[in-house]
């Protein structure tokens, strides 16, 4: 069984992995802005770096919410939110699209966290672009209220590493979790903690994770 503290090693692993990108372009581009006397160029140099550092802060609100503890200590979580965060990842990359079919007005913090690492799953297999859709839903059962989430990655290729199928499914060994296969090992914890069910399904075209969550007892809406 993987600890909370390895759990958080790798978790931290994946940021830094996702933030180095955005991190070295500023990097190099205030190394190239020292260096250049073109004002054109310098101009350039510094739209990079505006670029750059919204990227970084985009990833980091992102990440901030989905590992951490923001959005406060409540039960319930805005969905605009995480609508924000995820669409600003997305208008990052103009080869995906975000389609949000969301109507609710919150959401309990543990399905928004499974929603948000859901939706970075999903970004991640959409490696030549396509249509990220986020879906989430409450409605009365028999056994009670429950919150249903929907992730729908589509394109012309779907990329989808059967670890990170596995690390869902919590059946991918704890010597094998890495940066890569954390958040998707988080979300199964998530899952198994709230007592909820997930099912993935994956096709070259399209990848699809549905979650299941109890909602919290005395919800109203």
């Amino acid at each position: 069984m993987t600890s909370s503290l390895d759990l958080a090693a790798l978790l931290c692993s994946r940021l830094c992995h996702d933030l180095l990108s955005p991190v070295g372009a500023i990097n190099n581009g205030l190394e190239l802005l020292a260096e250049e006397k073109d004002p054109e160029m310098r101009q350039r140099c510094i739209e990079l770096l505006e670029q750059s550092a919204r990227v970084s802060a985009d990833k980091l609100k992102f990440f901030r919410l989905a590992f951490g503890a923001a959005g406060g200590f409540g039960e319930m979580v805005p969905t605009d939110e995480p609508r924000a965060l995820i669409g600003a990842l997305v208008a990052a990359n103009e080869r995906l699209q975000l389609d949000w079919a969301v109507p609710l007005g919150s959401l309990p913090k543990p399905a928004v966290k499974v929603l948000l690492n859901l939706a970075a799953i999903g970004m991640d297999a959409l490696v030549r672009g396509g249509v990220l859709a986020v879906a989430a839903e409450m409605r009365d059962t028999a056994k009670g209220k429950v919150t249903e989430i929907a992730m729908r990655a589509s394109g012309p290729r779907v990329a989808f590493d059967e670890a990170i199928g596995r690390a869902l499914d919590g059946t991918l060994a704890a010597s094998e979790l890495s940066g890569r296969t954390a958040p998707a090992h988080m979300v199964h914890l998530l899952v198994a903690q709230e007592g909820g069910s997930l099912q993935v399904a994956h096709a070259p075209d399209a990848l699809v994770v549905g979650v299941t969550l109890p909602a919290p007892d005395g919800l109203i809406g």
